[in-house]
């Protein structure tokens, strides 16, 4: 088959960590061929979708791990599918690649994950479908509002911006703490921008589980545990891996998000949990399947290969 991934720059990645590599890895060790190009080489001409693209191949050389050759002009309907794999922030660029492959005939070529879902999914706000699923949660670009939830829930609140990534932006606002005014000024840019307040939830001094979530089931999971002088657990900004296996609670939460998803086209996401409560839903780019494989002994990138080469395989016929 023939495959196209959407992505940021090649030689920026990490291949220890990076779940964009791992696809496109095993996608080669399979056969099929690798292209790839940025959401800036994507285009419309003639009313067709078309890819200013390179042939990739990767190798476990971190540093020329990526043989990019000739970009050349790819319409979008010659390839198998289409992995839109951008990382996030959701920046407006963004919004406009997906409206761009939009366009592409899905009878024929398979958008993993669908654009229009992309766009609809946004990582934050989609939680708010299922109120019985999350912790006490309000949305406001109001100080005092803020500050009101956070008195009704029990003093202890976490904010974060509603287009953040990676834990950029995330404080937790306590009463008595004396930067709060300072926090929800800066946070809301004195009352203009949306924020995501949730109830401080006391897990997650323990981490956060990242469930991997491919076609209405959990497939793998990852336990991110935050330094002792960090609120976050992200890993990038130093929380630690552990083992952590899947229950009935990540099993029901997945059933529970399926119908939605799938009715989207977000076949492969990356589900954040505290405490059995969701928190977020990562659909740009879900990551952390290589620490899972590395805890487990697995190879999730098989499986999501799998259900790619099936969805392929029922457009062909």
């Amino acid at each position: 088959m023939k495959f196209l991934h959407v992505m940021d720059p090649i030689e920026g990645i990490d291949i220890t960590k990076d779940t964009s590599f791992v696809l496109i890895r095993e996608a080669q060790d399979r056969g099929h061929e690798n292209y790839y190009c940025g959401i800036a080489d994507l285009a419309l001409r003639e009313g067709v979708v078309v890819a200013r693209s390179a042939t990739l191949r990767v190798t476990l050389e971190q540093g020329r791990h990526g043989d990019v050759g000739d970009y050349d002009w790819h319409a979008a309907d010659e390839f198998d599918c289409v992995f839109m794999r951008k990382d996030p922030p959701f920046a407006i660029n963004f919004f406009f690649a997906t409206h761009l492959l939009s366009l592409i005939d899905e009878r024929s070529t398979f958008v993993f994950n669908r654009a229009a879902g992309l766009r609809e999914a946004t990582e934050k706000l989609f939680i708010m479908r299922f109120p019985e699923l999350i912790p006490e949660t309000m949305v406001s670009a109001i100080p005092t509002a803020i500050l009101e939830f956070r008195d009704k829930v029990g003093g202890d609140i976490v904010v974060k911006p509603l287009d953040g990534c990676g834990g950029l932006g995330i404080f937790r606002i306590a009463e008595g703490d004396l930067n709060t005014h300072s926090i929800l000024e800066t946070i809301t840019e004195e009352g203009r921008r949306q924020v995501m307040a949730q109830r401080y939830i006391p897990e997650s001094r323990q981490g956060d589980q990242r469930i991997h979530y491919l076609d209405g089931k959990p497939i793998g999971a990852i336990r991110r545990v935050p330094r002792e002088d960090d609120l976050r657990g992200n890993l990038h900004v130093g929380g630690t891996s552990v083992r952590y296996d899947i229950g009935e609670r990540e099993r029901e939460v997945c059933a529970r998000l399926a119908p939605a998803l799938d009715e989207l086209g977000i076949y492969f996401a990356g589900l954040d949990m505290i405490g059995g409560y969701l928190t977020e839903v990562n659909v740009t780019s879900p990551t952390g399947i290589q620490e899972a494989n590395a805890l487990d002994g697995v190879k999730l990138e098989a499986e999501v290969l799998d259900f790619v080469e099936g969805k392929c395989g029922e457009l062909a016929r």
